[in-house]
């Protein structure tokens, strides 16, 4: 049996006592594709988080949802919880790179604390090669429904806020103030 000599830029197979290969060691290996390797089809793609999804491209085969959850923790809470066709996703605040075979998706998104709130969804077209972008932005106060649209969204709500702050500050001047002046 006539084995083949490794391409130049490999180092020759680890060889067994007396030249032989070791048990299971079955002959050469293909060198590794350059490049992240292309997903078997019927296994989903992993979403990616943070700074570097703005960079992402769509893998061979699949387009891709560009999803910017607005805000960080400090300004709109809980990070809000993404679903795609039904599916729970990870998210987190700024750019998810979600990548998806091409046809029809409905995106979910929506915020809890006390109860669900800041709901918010949209359907869009995948192509290949394709890559979507999505916005929501979580709003003020959890009496209201989320925003979400292919460009930045506006926070719902402030109105509202606004004047529940206005009015517990005018409760506590009232408790504070108000014996003094009857005094």
């Amino acid at each position: 049996m006539t084995s083949v000599p490794p391409p130049p830029h490999q180092p020759d197979p680890p060889q067994g006592a007396g030249g032989h290969q070791p048990h299971g060691a079955g002959g050469q290996q293909p060198p590794p594709p350059a490049g992240p390797p292309a997903p078997p089809h019927g296994q989903p793609v992993m979403p990616v988080s943070g700074p570097q999804a703005a960079m992402m491209q769509p893998p061979a085969g699949h387009g891709a949802l560009m999803l910017t959850l607005q805000g960080n923790f400090m300004t709109a809470g809980l990070t809000p919880s993404v679903h795609i066709d039904g599916h729970p996703v990870p998210g987190a605040f700024g750019p998810n790179f979600y990548p998806l075979r091409p046809g029809r998706h409905r995106v979910d998104v929506h915020t809890q604390w006390l109860r669900r709130y800041g709901q918010a969804s949209m359907e869009l077209d995948i192509r290949e090669g394709q890559t979507v972008p999505g916005f929501y932005a979580v709003p003020w106060h959890q009496f209201t429904t989320g925003s979400m649209g292919h460009d930045k969204q506006s926070r719902k709500g402030l109105g509202v806020m606004i004047g529940i702050i206005a009015f517990a500050v005018l409760i506590m001047l009232v408790c504070i103030i108000g014996p003094a002046l009857l005094g």
